[in-house]
């Protein structure tokens, strides 16, 4: 369950109500309704204060809301049944490919998966629709059978059953996906080609054993040749699009970075940056909270430079372990156009570290 505490603007409002503002800033991809929001509360699916409430009750500050994100979900598939993704012909630019997994580089300015009214142009769109990829993601998942008794035996298949069609409703949606990058990022993406490959990776990046590395140029001159960043990430309480440093409430957050390179008079600086942690919007949030946001990145008060449409963030390689090779791989990504010619304008004039 997802909980969120009511605050002093939300005092005094339906439940209903704030539950919508705040699931539609948190998941903007489901597309939530209120109506949807009210069918949850009606099924118990939203709580107050750990109880079951209506949808017209009037919230107070520092109440509860709790809220089921798969049952959510579901009631989203269910209400945009006909705006499942379909399969689309999209260019994709593949780094590797074998019958287990497919890297690819993805260009700035595609969502990963539909999001938010964007229900084509997608990565998603593009794997749908690449020769013979995922068939097995979309097959329907056989029941497998119980030697219990036939009573018991039945209402443990049909759990079994109507958790096996919930996922397979969302692997519709995120077909293969194992990390994701935002929309702005550019970048290596590594996705599952069987159920398989997708679990043993999912793994890896839930035990921290995957090492990504990322390409960034932050305003200003960072003073030490390398750093770590740890600082708690959360949402933020009055944006819930954007991501915040919350010491009280905040994950874990832990971010490396190594200067590659500095441009005295632009007063740029080239970051290596591998995030421990995987937190959303993780690298951006750290590097302006630490006073060096990305060029570009208005959100977290990057600044806007000629030349540049987009946060200069570029994830750059992928070290991992194969899924069913079991050896040890690394994939990198060519820089996109845009990038490459920013990187060769702050090349003119590098300041060397230490100096």
């Amino acid at each position: 369950m997802f909980g969120l505490v009511v605050s002093n603007e939300d005092g005094g409002k339906r439940v209903d109500n704030v539950t919508t503002k705040h699931m539609v800033a948190l998941k903007p991809e489901l597309e939530i309704s209120r109506s949807m929001i009210q069918r949850m509360i009606e099924k118990g699916d939203v709580l107050l204060n750990g109880g079951k409430i209506k949808a017209g009750h009037k919230v107070k500050r520092d109440d509860k809301i709790e809220v089921d994100l798969e049952r959510l979900e579901k009631e989203s598939l269910a209400e945009h049944e006909g705006r499942i993704p379909r399969a689309e012909k999209l260019q994709l630019d593949i780094i590797y490919e074998d019958d287990d997994i497919l890297a690819v580089n993805k260009p700035a300015g595609m969502v990963v998966h539909p999001a938010c009214g964007n229900y084509s142009g997608t990565l998603v769109n593009a794997l749908l629709n690449y020769p013979g990829f995922l068939t097995k993601f979309n097959e329907p998942r056989p029941v497998r059978k119980s030697s219990i008794s036939y009573g018991a035996r039945k209402t443990s298949d049909d759990q079994r059953e109507s958790r096996a069609k919930s996922r397979d409703e969302r692997q519709i949606m995120r077909p293969g996906i194992v990390h994701r990058l935002d929309k702005d990022t550019s970048g290596i993406m590594l996705v599952a080609k069987t159920g398989a490959a997708h679990r043993r990776l999912s793994n890896q990046l839930k035990n921290r054993t995957v090492t990504k590395k990322y390409l960034a140029i932050v305003k200003g001159m960072v003073s030490l040749d390398e750093g770590i960043i740890n600082a708690p990430i959360s949402h933020d309480k009055k944006d819930r699009r954007r991501m915040a440093i919350d010491e009280e409430e905040g994950k874990e957050s832990i971010t490396h970075y190594k200067v590659l390179k500095r441009n005295k008079d632009r007063r740029f600086t080239v970051l290596e940056v591998r995030p421990k942690t995987g937190r959303t919007h993780q690298i951006r949030v750290h590097l302006s909270h630490v006073g060096h946001a990305i060029l570009g990145d208005t959100m977290y008060n990057g600044p806007v430079v000629e030349g540049l449409s987009r946060q200069a963030l570029h994830a750059s390689s992928i070290k991992f372990i194969h899924p069913a090779t079991n050896k040890p791989m690394e994939l990198s990504a060519n820089l996109p156009p845009d990038l490459l010619t920013f990187f060769e304008l702050v090349e003119k004039n590098i300041v060397e570290k230490n100096t």
